[in-house]
């Protein structure tokens, strides 16, 4: 039986979306909406780098409402989007949380309390504009356990990975491995377009595309470049939608 587009979807997501990324956020929503890609998953920073929180911001918060009324989808990502080193770091962890993550992987290793309180934290600075998001993601999709177990208390309904996507409301993983690129470097660039073009041919089989946009992407032509080509050939055949919006369509058809 051949696929239709409904079988095969594409969830863009642009993370690390902020009123300081808010700029460089509409140049990537206009460009993904040229291809014919009109939903994504904007993953939302409370307050990015301790700059300012997004309750007091009301331009941002009405220029994300407006979003939300074209079919995006706000996620909440993290809430300052930070971990600073901490005594005791062995090894491993200073591998993952400066080298990967360059200081950004903030729920990697919380407790469960301060994890809660966090995520109380960024839900109330959703609420100063009715918005109440069902997603969760960690920064740099860096969540440690006990942090996890806060965000299904929290109620949230899902969360992903690097790999995963995981439906707390059915008790359901499903694998699918992100597209994302690294720009920090010269040789990350090079790396990642040689990585993430191989992986979109791996994976062109899965029912799940996902594509990860950050904004410093958009400051590089040839990264640019290749979002865009690849986002232009998934949309050939799939459905450009949010994480919601396809965990919903999943359940349908359980």
């Amino acid at each position: 039986m051949q696929k239709t587009p409904t079988d095969r979807a594409l969830v863009a997501s642009i993370h690390d979306v902020s009123p300081s990324t808010q700029r460089q956020t509409d140049r990537i929503l206009e460009d993904l909406r040229g291809l014919g890609c009109a939903k994504t998953s904007l993953l939302v920073i409370p307050d990015h780098h301790r700059r300012g929180r997004i309750s007091g911001d009301a331009e941002f918060l009405d220029w994300l409402k407006a979003r939300l009324a074209e079919g995006h989808e706000a996620v909440l990502h993290g809430y300052f989007h930070l971990r600073g080193q901490k005594q005791g770091d062995g090894l491993a962890k200073k591998l993952v949380t400066q080298s990967y993550t360059a200081g950004e992987g903030e729920f990697f290793d919380l407790e469960r309390e301060e994890a809660a309180r966090l995520l109380r934290d960024g839900l109330a600075e959703f609420a100063a504009a009715d918005i109440t998001p069902t997603g969760f993601i960690a920064p740099a999709w860096l969540l440690g356990s006990e942090a996890e177990a806060a965000v299904r208390e929290a109620g949230f309904d899902y969360t992903t990975r690097i790999a995963t996507v995981v439906d707390f409301k059915k008790g359901t993983t499903h694998r699918s491995r992100s597209l994302v690129w690294s720009v920090r470097a010269h040789w990350r660039r090079v790396c990642s377009l040689a990585w993430n073009r191989s992986l979109f041919l791996a994976t062109k089989s899965s029912p799940l595309l996902r594509i990860g946009i950050h904004p410093p992407d958009w400051d590089h032509r040839a990264i640019r470049r290749q979002i865009l080509a690849l986002t232009r050939a998934a949309l050939a055949d799939r459905e450009a939608m949010t994480y919601q919006q396809w965990l919903l369509r999943q359940r349908s058809l359980r």
